[in-house]
């Protein structure tokens, strides 16, 4: 697409692009009505860009009666069209050219299989159609002068002194072309037929009637094709919108300016600022590049909703139940480590608080190298934590709903609607990963303290003292049984040796033991704190991934839509 250049405001190709960029993003969203309108601006924008800009095309439009193809010979300089009084002779529409090297792709593309020459030497560059009745009783001539109105460069509407009030012509046309007000020239004509003071106020009532019309600026001339009066104004105006080049650019401006209307009149809002939202504790939704906290319809994501939202997860996944068995199952297996091994053994019949809701095992790590994907097709190794209440899930639903409705604060109706979906789009399997998440976080729960492999080798030494100990005393009674003479017997004090080492191992050990499981409960406690942060931390990513990034993908998809709308409209 060819560039145009201006001192302000975005180009024509941005603008394009821009319209072609909000009807994309809006579609799905909007009605496929005016997103279809909008690409179809577009595309006919891109093709006009790309044919002839030397050519300005003018199509005369108007009634029945109202003298269009008398204009259009009297301009032409020859009879090219035929003419007809009170009923309608023009079918199709025919091209006079002044000048007409270079139109044949552009008339092409308009599908105007007539063409002429005009005897007229001025307006070089000038593409002059005469088309068939805006009123006509035929449909196909009503159908082929919508399609035309749709693409030439510039209207010049035709009407005559008895007609010109028609509602036909304002309601159906006039008004809704009030965006095309630069492209526009109305033209009264047959005024030969009225007195001179008649044509003044013919002239101010039809004035007054485009003002209603809300085109109040376009230019309107009196003009007789019969006559020839006022045939020089009219030539000349033509003669300096063909002269500027420009009419082709200020058409295709006002088509998207009015296409991107239409997609903000469909959203509902206009195209308003997309609100900001607060990203609570570093994990709420981010703000909208450019868009301060107080900017925007909306108020944006309430303080504490995504945090509510994380609270229900954690609730529905068990989390409190988890980091109390991560506080028992880490004393349970500090005593299988570090307790007495005399009576250790008994505490392998107890089964691990982890073990039994399936956390921190090689199955279940192995089950989840990572959070699932939402093509997962079904879901294995799952944990044993019990499932949610039906007020837990009820909780959750209720989160959700949150998160959409806070997201959805002064965003337009179907907008506001998107987002509420796409907080909710990940619900079936969001309970899911919140369990593979906490299965594998917990697997650093079940890690082994350094300290229980020196405890664990202090009570085998010391064990082995007492079993010692125990070992001299029975053969030193074996030898007092059999009469046998006993060997010098060392002593610590008073106190044999053998008996130092069986009283004081046994002691040993029970202190031991009761200090490490003192320091188990201890390290418990922190672990369970630990891994209860570690679990909330993965629940918050969880609900980021298949929550928030969602909604705020939706929330930057409407800024973005936004942007283009603005930029579509040429507002700077």
């Amino acid at each position: 697409m060819k560039l145009l250049r201006r001192k302000e405001g975005p180009s024509l190709d941005t603008r394009v692009s821009a319209l072609l960029e909000a009807a994309t993003l809006g579609d799905g969203r909007l009605p496929e009505e005016a997103v279809t309108a909008a690409r179809a601006v577009a595309e006919r924008a891109g093709a006009r860009a790309g044919l002839s800009l030397d050519h300005t095309v003018a199509a005369l439009a108007g009634a029945t009666g109202s003298g269009k193809s008398s204009l259009y010979n009297a301009l032409a300089g020859q009879e090219l069209a035929a003419v007809g009084v009170t009923r309608p002779t023009t079918s199709t529409a025919q091209a006079a050219l002044w000048d007409g090297e270079g139109a044949g792709p552009l008339l092409d593309w308009l599908d105007v299989p007539h063409r002429h020459s005009a005897a007229d030497a001025d307006g070089s560059g000038l593409v002059l159609l005469d088309l068939p009745d805006h009123d006509s009783i035929r449909l196909s001539h009503r159908l082929e002068v919508d399609r035309l109105v749709e693409l030439v460069d510039l209207l010049v509407w035709v009407v005559d002194p008895q007609k010109y009030a028609d509602a036909a012509l304002h309601e159906r046309y006039l008004r809704p072309l009030a965006g095309h007000r630069d492209v526009m020239l109305v033209v009264l004509n047959q005024v030969d037929r009225l007195p001179p003071q008649a044509v003044e106020r013919c002239v101010g009532d039809l004035r007054r009637l485009l003002e209603g019309d809300g085109l109040a600026d376009v230019p309107v001339l009196a003009v007789s094709a019969r006559t020839g009066e006022g045939m020089a104004g009219l030539r000349e105006v033509l003669g300096e919108r063909v002269a500027a080049r420009a009419s082709w650019a200020a058409r295709l401006g006002a088509d998207v300016a009015a296409a991107a209307a239409h997609l903000g009149a469909a959203e509902g809002g206009g195209g308003g600022e997309v609100p900001a939202l607060e990203q609570g504790s570093g994990r709420g939704l981010e703000k909208g590049p450019g868009r301060g906290p107080e900017q925007g319809p909306g108020k944006g994501l309430g303080k504490g909703v995504d945090k509510g939202l994380r609270e229900a997860l954690a609730r529905a996944a068990g989390v409190p139940l988890v980091v109390e068995a991560v506080a028992k199952g880490h004393r349970h297996r500090a005593v299988v480590a570090t307790g007495w091994p005399v009576t250790r053994w008994l505490r392998r019949f107890r089964p691990d608080p982890l073990r039994r809701l399936r956390l921190g095992t090689t199955a279940v790590q192995n089950a989840r190298p990572q959070l699932p994907s939402p093509g997962d097709a079904e879901i294995v190794g799952r944990t044993s934590v019990p499932g949610a209440s039906a007020v837990q899930r009820a909780q959750v639903e209720t989160a959700l709903r949150d998160v959409g409705e806070s997201a959805a604060t002064g965003l337009p109706g179907p907008w506001a609607t998107a987002v509420r979906h796409a907080a909710r789009s990940h619900a079936t399997e969001l309970m899911d990963a919140v369990d593979r998440a906490i299965a594998t976080t917990s697997l650093d729960a079940t890690r082994r303290p350094r300290w229980w492999s020196a405890v664990n080798a202090l009570q085998w030494l010391v064990f082995a003292a007492m079993l010692a100990g125990a070992l001299w005393l029975g053969v030193l009674f074996g030898m007092d049984y059999l009469r046998l003479p006993q060997p010098p017997l060392p002593t610590a004090g008073p106190v044999p040796w053998p008996t130092v080492l069986l009283a004081g191992g046994a002691l040993a050990g029970v202190l031991v033991a009761l200090l490490s499981r003192l320091l188990a409960w201890l390290g418990g406690r922190r672990r369970a704190r630990r891994t209860g942060r570690a679990l909330r931390t993965a629940i918050a990513e969880v609900s980021d991934r298949l929550v928030l990034e969602p909604v705020r993908a939706e929330l930057d998809r409407h800024a973005r839509f936004t942007e283009a709308l603005r930029l579509a409209r040429a507002e700077v």
